[in-house]
């Protein structure tokens, strides 16, 4: 008898306890009907005809064939709504024109990634890496029931049965069932079959994993059905715009709203915490109301004298002194006393500003709070389903299953999204209530700036010891930021009693051949917004350590490829990259009026190296990049043509953060306001980018991100090949490179 199953409150509901329970608490059962809950991203019903299913929170199979598989992870362009699916797709053996991938409700203990801990979040190139082998496993156990049910069906062993996409074969008899066939008499049991790393398909095996298959959402994105949360319609929803402190820490002291309230089309102001929300009927008239708004600012924070200037003066004393000891981020064996030992000591300073995240959708959100203000529906592009839903319901304060979430596409979020606080629907919840009606709050491109959350400044001071014949023996790294855990997600930052990993990530030193070793962070209160940015930590501390290498290579005399490959000796799939990037880019071959620059990184595993050909206009000071060579091997490659246009996008939003983007700071307010004065890449500055992926059969351990950190330190690498004179600040704007140059033909002079 087939079970009832209905979708309630984002939770399976069965009438009779008749589902199999996996070991990662994974469960499916036998249901008649397809849950009308189970919608694609579109909103096309799923298998409508279909009469029974095989239905879990992750897998449903229609009788018809159509598979519906769960997507946990945000989609913000990196291509995870398809490549998840995918893997479980594969070691289901589904027949991919048959799958539809259906968005997962914020149900963390089901959906959450095991690479965060449980949380549903979508960040750190983690989604593949830390889904990969629970849903290959699921895949595997699904398959294994199907073909358990058709053993016994056809009364035969289950050794003798294989399958091919959505078919079980019984090749002795040449009989086949469909897996919709299947599901009509299936029986479930009440555990799920165990199943070991051995009985997962080999990497050879593959016929999805590894072959370039579409994503799901791009069609949409073409043809502009795409929904992001700035779309969003609901009946009655009115618009609201937020004047916020200039500076972290302020609130509203006296606020004079006369002349907004004046303003057609205006419903009301409502003071916050932080500012003052306005509430209008349209988007352009609680805009211009928001400007209309006269507020003086109570100072609380730390931030309200603090300027970058003065934030780089302090960081670099800081460090300097080596009596300022550090919290310790790697440490192999005795790097101080092998320092004192070593023939030759090297020493090299690099800075880097603060940078904003420029994603394509400012911030926004819809909320919709119920008249009794014990519920609430939310509509919102988030990094985090988890910190959404918890924000909303601690703003209410109440249970978080009193939270209704609908996961949107993101229009980028390279770490702005991904705040345990999600201030911007906070504010829509908080407005919401206070109108007792749909409420969306828009953020302008000025209020994405001005109230930004950015990657912080970097101070980073290297010591290399060098034995006599110029091996490297010794090396000391200490980094010195604004602290960026502790602000953007306390509850981590508790877990992980204060290491920062957000902001030091990338100075440790696991592929080179450097026996001692240490890394440590001093993280400063200076009461700045700070935020993960694409490529976290690793973009500032890689091109420290790069560039210092290109310097040691110099000192000794050295190629900077023939150095890297030295100090990878021990490590053969980094030797690989950097071999094969070489080749590809013409390493030893001289350009007229330009230069190649190398670097390489290891990012949480995955292998990178990276070539820049640059010039340099003396008169300006202006770096041009004309080719960027790129290798990555990030493991198993799920979807290899989606990790060529990572790595291009990585590359390019590496071209701003090494050449443009700066963010400034002055009495504790941010200077730019916009695209005309925080300056991103324009297509005339992005070059020819020539990628080679270069898979293993190692788990997966990411692409969206690892190439951003490469950029830097190969362009100044480049530069101090051409010209000779070492860039150590980014981004390296052409007024700084000039003068640079300058400085450098006086000294000659």
């Amino acid at each position: 008898m087939s079970q009832i199953v209905q979708i309630k409150d984002e939770k399976v509901v069965m009438s009779r306890r008749r589902f199999m329970v996996g070991a990662a608490g994974f469960t499916f059962g036998v249901a008649f009907g397809v849950p009308a809950a189970l919608k694609l991203a579109s909103g096309e019903a799923l298998a409508a005809t279909a009469k029974d299913a095989v239905v879990s929170p992750w897998v449903t199979i229609s009788t018809d064939g159509t598979i519906a598989i769960m997507s946990p992870a945000a989609e913000m362009g990196q291509g995870s709504l398809t490549s998840l699916p995918l893997i479980l797709a594969e070691e289901l053996d589904a027949d991919w024109a048959k799958v539809h991938i259906v968005p997962a409700p914020a149900i963390e203990k089901i959906y959450g990634n095991p690479g965060f801990g449980g949380l549903m979040y979508t960040a750190g190139s983690f989604a593949v890496n830390g889904y990969f082998t629970a849903l290959r496993t699921f895949g595997a156990q699904v398959r294994l029931v199907l073909l358990e049910n058709a053993a016994r069906h056809w009364n035969v062993p289950l050794a003798e049965l294989a399958t091919i996409p959505g078919v079980v074969l019984h090749e002795k008899s040449g009989r086949r069932l469909t897996y919709g066939e299947i599901v009509a008499f299936a029986e479930i049991p009440a555990t799920a079959p165990e199943i070991t790393p051995g009985q997962l398909k080999k990497a050879s095996d593959f016929r999805l994993i590894g072959k370039d298959v579409r994503r799901v959402e791009l069609p949409t994105k073409v043809n502009g059905t795409a929904q992001y949360s700035i779309d969003v319609q609901v009946p009655g929803m009115i618009y609201a715009a937020v004047l916020r402190s200039p500076v972290e820490g302020g609130a509203p002291d006296k606020i004079d709203d006369a002349a907004a309230r004046e303003v057609e089309g205006v419903i009301r102001t409502v003071r916050l915490s932080y500012g003052v929300g306005v509430l209008a009927e349209t988007p352009w008239a609680a805009f211009k109301a928001k400007r209309a708004l006269n507020v003086t600012w109570t100072r609380g924070g730390n931030a309200w004298n603090y300027s970058t200037e003065q934030g780089f003066k302090t960081f670099t004393a800081v460090a300097r002194d080596l009596a300022h000891s550090g919290m310790t981020w790697e440490k192999v064996g005795d790097a101080p006393g092998a320092m004192k030992q070593a023939a030759t000591v090297l020493e090299g300073e690099y800075y880097c500003d603060y940078a904003y995240h420029a994603q394509m959708e400012p911030l926004n959100s819809v909320a919709s709070v119920s008249a009794s203000g014990d519920a609430v529906e939310i509509w919102c592009g988030t990094q985090s389903q988890s910190m959404a839903v918890a924000a909303a319901a601690k703003t209410l304060g109440i249970a978080q299953e009193r939270v209704k979430f609908n996961g949107m596409l993101l229009g980028g979020g390279f770490g702005r999204r991904g705040h345990r606080d999600e201030e911007f629907v906070v504010e829509s919840v908080l407005l919401s209530r206070e109108a007792k009606r749909p409420v969306k709050v828009l953020w302008t491109r000025e209020d994405d700036v001005r109230n930004g959350r950015f990657r912080p400044i970097y101070v980073q001071r290297l010591r290399a010891g060098l034995d006599a014949s110029g091996r490297i023996v010794a090396w000391h790294h200490r980094i010195v930021c604004d602290q960026v855990l502790a602000f953007q997600d306390p509850v981590r930052y508790k877990i992980f009693k204060g290491s920062d990993g957000i902001a030091l990530r990338g100075g440790e030193l696991k592929t080179y051949d450097i026996p001692n070793r240490l890394a440590e962070g001093i993280l400063e209160d200076t009461g700045i917004r700070t935020s993960s940015l694409r490529g976290i930590g690793v973009g500032p501390t890689k091109f420290a350590i790069e560039a210092f290498l290109d310097e040691i290579a110099a000192k000794r005399g050295i190629d900077p490829v023939a150095l890297r490959l030295e100090l990878l000796k021990n490590y053969p799939r980094g030797k690989a990259v950097v071999e094969k990037v070489a080749q590809m880019a013409d390493w030893g071959r001289k350009r007229d009026g330009r230069a190649l620059g190398f670097a390489y990184i290891d990012y949480t595993g995955s292998q990178l190296a990276g070539v820049a050909e640059v010039s340099v206009e003396r008169a300006t000071g202006k770096i041009r990049v004309h080719n960027f060579w790129c290798t990555i091997d990030p493991g198993i490659a799920v979807q290899p043509d989606n990790i060529i246009a990572q790595t291009e996008s990585s590359i390019v939003y590496g071209l701003g953060l090494a050449l443009t983007e700066r963010i400034t700071f002055e009495g504790g307010a941010i200077k730019q306001a916009n695209f005309y004065d925080y300056q991103v890449p324009r297509m005339r500055d992005v070059p020819p980018m020539h990628i080679t992926v270069m898979p293993t059969d190692n788990h997966p351990t990411g692409a969206g991100q690892m190439a951003t950190p490469l950029v830097a330190p190969a362009i100044a690498n480049a530069v101090f090949q051409l010209t000779g004179v070492r860039i150590r600040k980014t981004p390296m704007l052409a007024e700084q490179v000039k003068q640079a140059l300058l400085e450098s033909q006086s000294r000659v002079a």
